[in-house]
Parts: C-alpha cells; structure tokens; sequence
C-alpha cells in the first residue's frame, strides 16, 4: 500500500513568498529588503558553547594530521568459504 497524502500536498501546494509573485515589482521590493537585511550590520554575539566547537574541530583536524596513516584489510567470507566482498580502492598516494 503506498502513502500519496504527501505528493498530494506538494502537488496542492501554493506559494506565498513574495519572491514567488507574478509581479515584477513585488519580487524586486522582496529582494530590496532581503539585500538590505544582509547588507546591515549587526553584532555577533558568540557563546562558549561556539567557541568549544571550534576548538574541538581544530583539534580533531590536528590529530588526524599528526597521527599516522592506517591501514584497514576487510575479509568477509561467505558460509562456504568462499570470499563475499570484494573492495576496490584507489591506489594511496
């Protein structure tokens, strides 16, 4: 059984956005006011939480650039013996 109340509601779905007018100038006036919202500047209030979030980024990165390269060999084999997956990687550089 297949569920179409979703596709139903995208296929009935109105767009309301004023970027999405027939008009002309609605659309340039919605895109005035988007540019002058980017264009303002406004403070950046920065939280610890962001600040550790950085920092655990960068020492991540860093640990994995210090650290040396690992080599990981995948054997599966199927019930009877016989190999069940086969990789193909590309070659290291």
């Amino acid at each position: 059984m297949s569920d179409t109340t979703r596709l139903t509601q995208l296929a009935q779905f109105d767009a309301t956005s004023p970027l999405a007018s027939d008009d002309t100038s609605v659309r340039e006036s919605a895109l005035r006011g988007m540019l002058k919202g980017l264009e303002t500047p406004r403070p950046v209030h920065r939280r610890v939480t962001d600040l550790l979030g950085v920092v655990l980024a960068l020492s991540a990165r860093t640990r994995r650039m210090v650290m040396p390269r690992v080599a990981i060999d995948v054997d599966v084999f199927a019930p009877g013996g016989r190999r069940a997956v086969q990789l193909h990687l590309p070659p290291e550089d």
